[in-house]
């Protein structure tokens, strides 16, 4: 039993058996119960799940309070928080990835968990390598801080691209590849059918795949700004890894409650990219301002947290003015 106990990645490795048990716990729920028949989650259900998700997700972060310290505790919701704010852009990308390819509610649920069980190990391999990056070479930190308030400073002044995903390159590689069916069968990501030219059975890929494809491509778009941003604020594998991923589980659920009006939350792009600004800079303040002394966990949380409920509460304010004088 010893191997329990041993270090892995600056933890115990019973801390990380803990976390993968309670993630396949939730995975398994999720697909054996929550989703036995394909059917279009509402509103409330949705809303509902979410919060289930997000008190797992605190009382997680309860414990990793309780067994690793204050701090580490703050880091860990600190990085929560960004991560599930920055999701709800992540929300719009994927809602027009699947009216694109024209999957149905009811079977988007399914196409959203096994892309989130895909980002998972896709993040744990982004995390494994920015981790033994930044233990290696330190000031790579720096790089990160600097990516970060440029990537906020951008989002403060340029305008919103919609994202092309019929002229995604990586959708145009896998078209010229492999056979691909011109509809839906029902939840399947594979199909046999007859090849159109041969006539021979062929293993094709259905549109739902293709979504599939698309949406884990778009959440490592998303990953290059949240990675970064929770290593800013800690270093600590164990809190940048289960912060993110207890962010993204909750995903699926929130999806099918903001997606419907995701519009409302226009202006938080704003809060958000102040965060990442107060994040990258608060770096360099603890560095070449304080000494090299930590920037106060609390006060990284609290910035936080206040940024991204004013840009809530600015968005749902503002939206509904300009609903009101449009009618």
């Amino acid at each position: 039993m010893e191997f329990l106990f041993a270090d892995w990645l600056g933890t115990p490795a019973w801390f990380w058996l803990a976390f993968l048990a309670l993630v396949i716990a939730l995975t398994a729920f999720d697909l054996g119960v929550l989703n036995k028949e394909n059917k279009e989650m509402g509103i409330g259900e949705s809303l509902k799940l979410s919060l289930l998700y997000i008190g797992i997700a605190t009382a997680f972060g309860a414990w990793v309070w309780a067994a690793k310290g204050g701090e580490a505790g703050l880091q860990y919701y600190t990085g929560f928080f960004i991560e599930k704010a920055l999701s709800i852009d992540n929300i719009f990308v994927i809602s027009l990835i699947f009216t694109t390819f024209a999957i149905p509610p009811r079977y988007q649920y399914r196409a959203l968990l096994w892309g989130i069980v895909a980002v998972i190990v896709l993040r744990g391999i982004m995390i494994a390598g920015g981790a033994a990056l930044v233990t290696e070479y330190g000031w790579l930190l720096y790089i990160f801080a600097a990516f970060l308030v440029f990537t906020g400073v951008k989002m403060l002044f340029t305008s919103e691209q919609p994202m092309d995903v019929a002229g995604n390159p990586v959708v145009k590689w896998l078209s010229r590849r492999m056979p691909i069916t011109n509809e839906l069968h029902g939840e399947k990501f594979f199909v046999r059918v007859p090849d159109t030219k041969t006539g021979k059975v062929v293993l094709a890929a259905t549109p739902l795949f293709l979504a599939l494809v698309v949406i884990n491509l778009a959440d490592l778009v998303f990953a290059v700004d949240s990675v970064p941003a929770i290593f800013a604020i800690t270093t600590d594998t164990f809190i940048v890894y289960t912060s993110n991923i207890m962010a993204i589980l909750g995903l699926r659920a929130l999806y099918f409650a903001l997606s419907a009006m995701v519009h409302r939350f226009h202006y938080l792009k704003y809060a958000l990219a102040l965060v990442l600004v107060f994040i990258g800079s608060k770096i360099f303040v603890a560095d070449f301002v304080l000494g090299g002394a930590k920037f106060p966990p609390l006060v990284s949380l609290g910035v936080t947290v206040a940024l991204i409920a004013g840009g809530v509460i600015w968005s749902l304010v503002k939206t509904r003015e300009e609903e009101a004088a449009k009618s």
